[in-house]
């Protein structure tokens, strides 16, 4: 199996993303988590049973004990240099239930890049102290590489993509992927579901990280329903195409609700708009926003999603209904990154024959 340490950098940031997908495996399991598309079918599946594993033996005291023990011996930095709530507190949760000590910095003007220092050398730095490295960052490709750096170190620590730029947010797409299992696991499963994406699409990576996910199920219809300018990026449709999977762009929210199984609405991300040279009072957020009124068009058994923070794309008022999943969908976040922490330190076989044993 080809490892990080026999490839140059360059040569390993030229291949394809399914070219790289082995680089990030060491010893046979997950290692740096970086993008979509390295998790297979039976990796997402695997994931699930873990996380719905950790998710039942956390109900007990017995069962929460033995779980804060399963990593009480590693350390985890989380390092968020771009700001975040729930992403945040997501994985300092999981790594407590987990049993890890972790340090964190989320404000660079107090560390030592404000006196300088690269983000390369922070990331190096940390990886002098921990474990486990998850880490966020308003600079799209910067997880990648250092995922090669620290491969190629005398301590090797692995990377989790915790947000990068505007280009993907795996973690986020594991907990919407779990979200939808848990969602269709007495209607078929995933396979054969219309997923239809909402609002601004062109800069919302945890629309491109479950986009892509989903290419391991069979028939899904994703829709992209976006006004001119917010529309999903040429890249996602491509390998769409290449999968032979089918999709549908549209700007007529409202007219599709009934076909969807599952509705991921997203807000605005204007926090963007400087840089981009954009005013974002072209978006008509009235035409992509979800209230009380459009319950009645939704399907029964299907499913209301959103990433969060919210903005007013969903009515509060919503909340009360039972295909409004996100709180869960929020919660889940917490259990999959558990999962996928305790896999790559390889520990999710022991969690399975303590749960097995105890059963």
């Amino acid at each position: 199996m080809p490892a990080l340490t026999e490839i140059r950098l360059e040569e390993y940031l030229k291949l394809s993303q399914a070219e790289k997908r082995d680089y990030l495996k060491r010893d046979g399991r997950i290692f740096h988590v970086l993008f979509a598309q390295q998790f297979g079918r039976d990796d997402l599946e695997s994931l699930g049973r873990l996380a719905t594993r950790i998710r039942f033996m956390a109900k007990s005291r017995e069962g929460m004990s033995f779980l804060r023990e399963t990593l009480s011996d590693k350390r985890a930095m989380l390092y968020f240099s771009q700001p975040s709530t729930r992403t945040f507190l997501s994985f300092c949760a999981a790594c407590q239930i987990l049993g890890m000590t972790t340090g964190e910095v989320r404000d660079t003007s107090t560390s030592s890049e404000f006196k300088g220092e690269s983000r390369e050398d922070s990331v190096r730095t940390f990886s002098s102290y921990f474990d486990l490295i998850v880490m966020r960052s308003e600079i799209g490709g910067l997880a990648e590489r250092m995922a090669w750096v620290l491969s190629n170190t005398e301590r090797p620590v692995p990377i989790i993509n915790a947000g990068s730029g505007k280009d993907q947010h795996p973690t986020q797409a594991l907990l919407d992927i779990y979200t939808l299992q848990r969602s269709f696991e007495n209607t078929g499963g995933i396979d054969g579901k219309t997923i239809m994406f909402v609002g601004d699409l062109a800069r919302g990576r945890t629309v491109r990280s479950l986009s892509l996910l989903l290419l391991n199920y069979r028939d899904v219809k994703q829709y992209f329903i976006a006004p001119p300018g917010y529309q999903i990026g040429s890249d996602i449709l491509e390998a769409l195409e290449r999968a032979g999977a089918r999709y549908e762009l549209s700007s007529d929210f409202h007219s599709l609700i009934p076909e969807a199984d599952a509705i991921y609405m997203t807000r605005v991300q204007d926090e963007w708009d400087k840089s981009e040279g954009r005013a974002s009072g072209q978006f008509d957020r009235g035409r992509y926003s979800f209230g009380v009124e459009d319950l009645k068009r939704l399907k029964q058994k299907a499913v209301l999603m959103h990433p969060f923070p919210r903005r007013t794309e969903i009515d509060p008022a919503v909340d009360h209904d039972p295909r409004a999943v996100y709180w869960r969908q929020m919660r889940n976040g917490m259990w999959i990154r558990a999962a996928l922490i305790a896999t790559i330190f390889g520990r999710g076989k022991m969690i399975d024959e303590h749960a097995a044993s105890n059963i």
